[in-house]
């Protein structure tokens, strides 16, 4: 196995709709993959696959490997462009030593990891006995991770390839939960003389909400209704905020429609630009293209009641976002935040999605019932699912020391050792397989979750020699 041959199959990989929910051509894509090469292949119920390599001659007493990734992919692409994921393929360049998709999602995030799985059950080079494990939909709920069955691979070590930075060796990972809020309004009339004008925030970079929610990027609907409120001094009704979509991506647009007296549009929009020149500069380092527009637009949807308008913008103000916990343990890592993800209003309904991720359990359970208890005052109904748990870090693992080893052999430094505020499946993995012994690398992504993702080309390299000498010198 190379890079160049596993390029090749991410390449390829690019041309296959997977988005979370729809993995069904990437699933049949694997299967047909192993039939064409005589590999066992099994697929569960839940739609994750397992193809299996056996043992070359002389590797038999070889334990085995497992090697695992997921099969979807974060969709998301900037607001303007005409694009459909699930009918055509990724547009991407290289360019300065990286791939990069400039308008959508690239899903190396977890392509890659499938491409180096492909690229090594491919490969003719001896190794010892392979198991690939695909798993569906981790990207909104690890709902593979959550199915699978236990007794559906044998082997005792495995490793995760869904990291995003190479050079650093992943042994523990935080847990998650959603909270999802709704806020049941009544509708008014519009307003005699009242003309509709449509408040956006874009231009942020937005980024994946574990592993970016500390790099002060901005979130477009926190901003959108910071604007808000310091507009109820102004006698404007509120029609809808629409913002955000993924719970593991921060908002990078979000855009309310107001209805305002037609002798205060002028003001509203002057206010907007101000707002615009004071997001620049706050956010100057982190997100240099956001952008604040307003303009008249039109309508068919009647406002929000006052006073459920004025709650609803209080209370969106309120809810948390961003890092609440620095573990002080771990230098550097984040241990507990929140992420408003995603605000709708629809009829009568106006909904709010949060991501809370901690690497304390009880710090999680504490940070959505922060969100409830600010809901509560605001008079929204909170309900809280999807709950996965976290990967507790074992600096005893032999694939650890292993995976150490190598990469000192091979390159003359010291990898870095980590744990990471995203999720990853293993901690589920771990609930069903107690004995299993874990690590989770792979190589340098930017940007992930968010139109512009890249993979770095140079560290592709690296991940590829590190793996490739690890699955063929394990014993």
């Amino acid at each position: 196995m190379d890079s160049t041959s596993v390029l090749n199959y991410f390449q390829e990989i690019t041309r296959i709709p997977r988005e979370s929910g729809h993995e069904q051509p990437i699933t049949e894509y694997l299967q047909q993959f192993a039939a064409k090469r005589g590999l066992a292949c099994k697929t569960d119920k839940t739609g994750n696959v397992l193809i299996t390599k056996p043992a070359s001659p002389g590797k038999e007493k070889v334990p085995t490997l497992v090697l695992q990734a997921h099969q979807d992919m974060v969709c998301e692409k900037t607001a303007n462009f005409d694009f459909d994921f699930r009918t055509q393929p990724i547009p991407y360049v290289i360019e300065d030593g990286w791939m990069i998709a400039k308008n959508t999602t690239l899903g190396a995030d977890d392509g890659i990891g499938i491409a180096a799985c492909l690229a090594l059950l491919d490969s003719p080079q001896p190794m010892g006995k392979l198991e690939c494990l695909f798993t569906i939909s981790e990207e909104t709920g690890m709902d593979g991770a959550f199915g699978l069955e236990k007794g559906f691979f044998e082997g005792k070590t495995l490793i995760n390839l869904d990291s995003e930075d190479e050079g650093w060796l992943f042994v523990g990972c935080a847990g998650g939960k959603e909270s999802l809020a709704r806020y049941e309004f009544q509708h008014e009339p519009l307003r005699k003389g009242y003309k509709v004008v449509k408040i956006k925030v874009f231009g942020g970079i937005g980024g994946h909400s574990g592993d970016d929610i500390n790099k002060g990027r901005m979130n477009a609907l926190k901003q959108l209704v910071r604007f808000l409120y310091t507009e109820l001094q102004f006698d404007f009704q509120l029609i809808a905020i629409e913002g955000g979509n993924k719970h593991n991506a921060i908002c990078r647009e979000a855009y309310a429609l107001l209805a305002v007296p037609a002798d205060e549009v002028e003001d509203m929009l002057q206010d907007a630009q101000a707002f615009n020149g004071i997001l620049k500069a706050e956010f100057a380092s982190s997100d240099a293209g956001v952008e604040v527009l307003a303009e008249p637009a039109q309508t068919d949807k009647e406002p929000i009641e006052e006073g459920d308008a004025a709650a609803i913008i209080a209370t969106l103000l309120a809810i948390p976002h961003g890092v609440e916990a620095m573990s002080m343990d771990i230098p550097g890592l984040v241990q507990t935040s929140s992420n408003m993800a995603a605000v709708h209003t629809l009829d009568n309904t106006l909904t709010v999605l949060n991501s809370h991720r901690s690497s304390v359990v009880t710090e999680l359970d504490a940070m959505a019932e922060k969100m409830e208890a600010v809901c509560f005052l605001g008079g929204f109904d909170v309900e809280h699912r999807g709950q996965y748990p976290g990967w507790k870090p074992n600096l005893q693992s032999h694939i650890l020391k292993v995976s150490f080893d190598s990469y000192v052999k091979l390159f003359g430094y010291e990898p870095e050792v980590k744990a990471i505020h995203a999720g990853l499946e293993c901690g589920l993995f771990l609930e069903k397989f107690p004995d299993l012994d874990m690590i989770s690398f792979g190589p340098t992504l930017r940007g992930v979750h968010a139109p512009g993702e890249k993979l770095e080309l140079a560290s592709l390299d690296k991940f590829v020699a590190h793996l490739n000498d690890i699955v063929l010198n394990y014993q």
